[in-house]
């Protein structure tokens, strides 16, 4: 999909140190691109008509990995946990969804530099335009970073790969305000050390576009305000203990039952020699349990699987 066929309806140059907070409706394409190249874009976003539903880098990485890319959700934080917007371009592939948006803290901690452009400071601004508080910024969307995970477990920050005229696209599912921002790192390996413009274009989508989006699924227990105990935001600061609360937990109290399984010899056999190894647990059970689940989860688990490889 090509700028030309759709109808161009905002364009703007975001300078470093600045973001814009853009309304996006469904069915709107949000493109950002780079002007010279090499540049991180920070990325924040609400559901336009509840401040509540808001993206989540938690739930985006755990169903997408740490690099998320065409084809790919941005997913609202739990419990609503829907998408809210869809990857369908990105010419370069290195987004990050592991590092948290860097802060004045850490400029001043890690660099001795207390007055520094950072991107919570830069979304809290852009955010402001729109009523919000720097309380209500959250964990950024890393377009263009390019990060990975060593052997000793440790993230790190690689070259910026992206050149000019690099972009990713994205399709608003629902009507979002969109908050992307110029990093406001450079002493860091993020944008290779240097800040550069940003180029943001909101088109009116197409087809074209909607078919380059799979169905997400939609389960009951993607719950909304409508299903919430509590249904009202709450308005003051302080935090006060309603003296006519009473727990009603889900699925309280959690029954629990014995459940008799009948093995052959052989697999008896072995069952006691993963026993013996200690490394599933004290007991025959412990053991057939550990078996069974991760037999389950290979077979039949949908969406990404966390069981390691033996």
């Amino acid at each position: 999909m090509t700028s030309s066929d759709r109808k161009l309806l905002y364009e703007l140059i975001i300078q470093p140190g600045t973001g814009k907070a853009l309304e996006m409706r469904r069915g709107q394409v949000l493109r950002i691109s780079q002007t010279s190249g090499r540049q991180c874009a920070d990325f924040n976003c609400f559901n336009l008509h509840d401040y509540k539903e808001f993206f989540h880098t938690g739930r985006t990485r755990h169903l997408h990995g740490l690099h998320p890319t065409k084809g790919d959700f941005l997913w609202s934080a739990p419990p609503r946990e829907r998408p809210m917007m869809a990857i369908i371009e990105d010419t370069v592939g290195t987004n990050d969804v592991l590092y948290p948006r860097c802060s004045a803290f850490l400029f001043e901690y890690q660099y001795g530099l207390p007055v520094h452009t950072n991107c919570h400071d830069i979304q809290a601004e852009a955010q402001r335009e729109y009523g919000l508080t720097p309380d209500d910024v959250h964990d950024s969307f890393n377009f263009f970073m390019h990060t990975g995970v060593g052997q000793d477990g440790h993230p790190f920050i690689a070259k910026n790969t992206a050149g000019p005229g690099d972009h990713v696209e994205l399709l608003a599912m629902i009507d979002v305000l969109a908050v992307p921002n110029v990093c406001g790192a450079d002493v860091m390996m993020t944008s290779d050390f240097e800040l550069k413009p940003l180029k943001l274009s909101l088109y009116e989508g197409t087809e074209a576009d909607w078919a380059r989006v799979t169905e997400p699924p939609k389960m009951r227990s993607q719950r909304n305000p409508l299903d919430f105990k509590v249904k009202n935001i709450k308005a003051d600061r302080e935090l006060c203990k309603d003296a006519a609360y009473e727990p009603d937990f889900t699925n309280v109290p959690i029954q629990i039952a014995d459940l008799e399984i009948e093995l052959s010899a052989e697999e008896m056999s072995l069952l006691s020699e993963l026993a013996r190894t200690g490394k599933y647990g004290n007991t025959d059970a412990d053991v057939l349990r550990y078996v069974f689940f991760t037999w389950w989860i290979g077979e039949f688990m949908r969406g990404p699987k966390h069981v390691p490889k033996e």
